[in-house]
Order: structure tokens, then C-alpha cells, then sequence
């Protein structure tokens, strides 16, 4: 399978969080998944890919542009699909992608969230997405989502979309 992992290009963050996203693409290259990612050379995005590569997986990057412009491809690429922009990036990673993991991240990490969610609510996929809550990272969007449930803006349980997952072993 491939994998599309969303998560933080950011390193100054949670060490744990390093260590769990490692363990994570160390699992999946030796469970024979691919990780696709935003081809960043940093942050979470870096640990998991740099994991899955040290480990014999295959690392698949969807660029943007500016990425490449800033200097910040990451050196672990087996495949480099270039892209125009974050919107074009979404729809690459969407088509390559066989399941979502959804690790710590900040706006662009929700931006991608969504928009997978979104496509999913409207049958444009029928993809799993994963919400790995390591150390209880997404209890505060977990609760909102309940909150958005019970108000009524929702046409179905947003849990039918999201699996939440708080281990390596629950992704088995």
C-alpha cells in the first residue's frame, strides 16, 4: 500500500513525536507500504521518510515548486512528482494514496485533513484516514469535531470518515 502521511515540516517540536513518527516508517517499510509525503527536508515529514528509507521502503515526495525553491527537498526521494502548489500537491497526494495518516501537524497539516475528509464525504474516495493522536496531539480537535456532531452540522459521524488511533498497532 501507499501510505500518504500529513504532518509538521516543523523540528521545533515534541521529541516524542519524532521517535513515534520514526517507529512509524520503519513499520511501514518493513510491512511493504510506500510513504508518500510533501517531499519536505524537515519536521515529522523528514523523520518518517528518512525512517521508511533507512528501513528499504519506498519514499514517494509530491513537491510544490516553492519547496524545491526554498532548498528544502528531501534528499530521500525514490520518486519526485513535482507540483505547482499546496492545492495541486492535495490532489496528487490523493490520487498516489492507498490510506491517510494524519500525524502532529499545524494549518497545513488540517488543510490536508479536511480536504481528504471532505473528498471522502462527497464519494470522491473511499480511502481510510487515520488520525494518529500520539500523546493525545489531537484531543482538542477530537472534542471540537464531537462538538460540530452534537450542534448538528454534520450530515454523518464524522468517526464514519476518521478513524482515531493512538498506537502503531491500531494501523495494523
Amino acid at each position: 500500500m501507499k501510505l500518504c502521511v500529513f504532518c509538521s515540516a516543523n523540528n521545533e517540536i515534541d521529541a516524542d513525536f519524532f521517535e513515534i513518527t520514526r517507529e512509524l516508517g520503519t513499520w511501514a517499510a518493513k510491512n511493504g507500504h510506500a510513504i508518500v509525503f510533501g517531499g519536505h527536508d524537515a519536521g515529522l515529514m523528514h523523520a518518517v521518510s528518512f525512517a521508511a528509507k533507512e528501513a528499504g521502503g519506498e519514499v514517494i515526495g509530491v513537491v510544490p515548486k516553492k519547496i524545491e525553491e526554498m532548498g528544502r527537498l528531501s534528499p530521500v526521494l525514490d520518486v519526485h512528482i513535482p507540483c505547482r502548489d499546496l492545492t495541486d500537491r492535495k490532489e496528487l497526494m490523493m490520487k498516489e494514496a492507498d490510506a491517510f495518516i494524519i500525524l502532529p501537524g499545524g494549518i497545513g497539516t488540517l488543510d490536508e485533513l479536511f480536504t481528504v475528509v471532505a473528498a471522502a464525504t462527497l464519494d470522491f474516495h473511499h480511502k481510510p484516514v487515520f488520525l494518529y493522536n500520539m500523546k493525545g496531539f489531537w484531543d482538542s480537535l477530537i472534542a471540537c469535531l464531537d462538538d460540530l456532531q452534537t450542534k448538528g452540522v454534520m450530515r454523518k459521524d464524522w468517526r464514519d470518515y476518521i478513524k482515531v488511533v493512538s498506537t502503531l498497532d491500531e494501523l495494523s
